[in-house]
């Protein structure tokens, strides 16, 4: 991948502001919607207004935990293929990560653009439906996504932890999580997934036949790749090929960013309880709605 260098400085640089933050202090709300102080500041949010998206701009929306850092490597790599030049990252490639001064300075920067986000559609700025950007959405099924968030903030060493899995399971429910509901991001984004220039994508089907996914992925974005170079990416971008070089793609966080990357880890945390806590909630927030339907929760999340 990528020289990651910035990538890596920013991350370590988070890690060493959530050294001294409590987890009762880790959120601050902006339109109401919880986010880490340790990534996040509203005066970065109101930059994020004045962005100037770009039509060749590739946007990788996501809630957390269900696939980014996969996408983002397999869109560099792609970009790779098409046009032999390594992706770098100037930016940290989180759009509302950063300081405020960072949409100034990536106006520098050479096409395309990788923008990731964790977003809601209607957060995101106005330029870049103006400006026609293509946007891929990249979802997971919410039962492992909130076991893999969990992790996420109980293996890290330097990021605050929940007292247990059933507190975390508490707050994720409530949307007391960075980046706030699952069900909210879920149903705002639903709307939206037949729009011109979005295409959906499912962390699933990827685990299930990558190259396929990678050939959806490559034709959306418009890249001109051989089945043998598609053939080539996947090799590079399983799970088992992605956590062997996070070290270096990511530095002392990838290890846990690349857990495991199973379907159906949830089953190892769940209580009985809670599964139809889970199994209520998305019957009540998307039962009945085209993600639903795509999400194809009775095949992940019903045991």
């Amino acid at each position: 991948m990528a020289n990651k260098s910035k990538f890596i400085d920013y991350i370590d640089e988070a890690l060493e502001k959530s050294k001294e933050t409590a987890l009762s202090r880790l959120f601050f709300t902006y339109q109401g919607i919880p986010y880490p102080i340790t990534m996040c500041t509203s005066e970065t949010f109101q930059a994020l207004d004045t962005f100037e998206a770009r039509s060749d701009d590739i946007v990788l929306a996501s809630y957390p935990k269900c696939g980014s850092n996969w996408i983002l490597h397999i869109i560099s790599e792609s970009i790779f293929a098409d046009s032999k030049k390594k992706y770098e990252y100037p930016e940290f490639p989180v759009l509302e990560c950063g300081d405020p001064e960072k949409y100034q300075r990536m106006k520098l920067l050479p096409s395309p653009r990788i923008l990731a986000t964790h977003l809601h559609y209607d957060k995101l700025p106005g330029s870049i439906f103006k400006n026609k950007a293509k946007i891929l959405v990249i979802f997971r099924n919410p039962k492992d996504t909130a076991v893999s968030f969990f992790h996420f903030h109980n293996d890290v060493p330097d990021i605050p932890s929940y007292s247990s899995w059933d507190e975390f399971f508490r707050q994720f429910m409530k949307g007391q999580v960075s980046w706030g509901s699952y069900f909210d991001f879920a149903i705002n984004w639903n709307k939206h997934l037949d729009d011109e220039n979005v295409k959906f994508i499912l962390y699933e089907d990827l685990k299930e036949n990558l190259a396929a996914g990678i050939k959806q992925i490559t034709e959306f974005f418009g890249f001109s790749l051989t089945g043998e170079q598609i053939q080539t990416i996947s090799a590079q971008s399983t799970f088992q090929a992605m956590r062997a070089k996070s070290w270096e793609t990511h530095g002392a966080v990838g290890p846990f960013l690349f857990r495991k990357g199973e379907v159906g880890d949830w089953k190892n945390l769940f209580t009985e309880t809670q599964n139809q806590e889970m199994d209520e909630k998305f019957k009540e927030r998307l039962a009945g709605t085209s993600l639903g339907a795509k999400l194809k929760y009775e095949s992940y999340c019903q045991a």
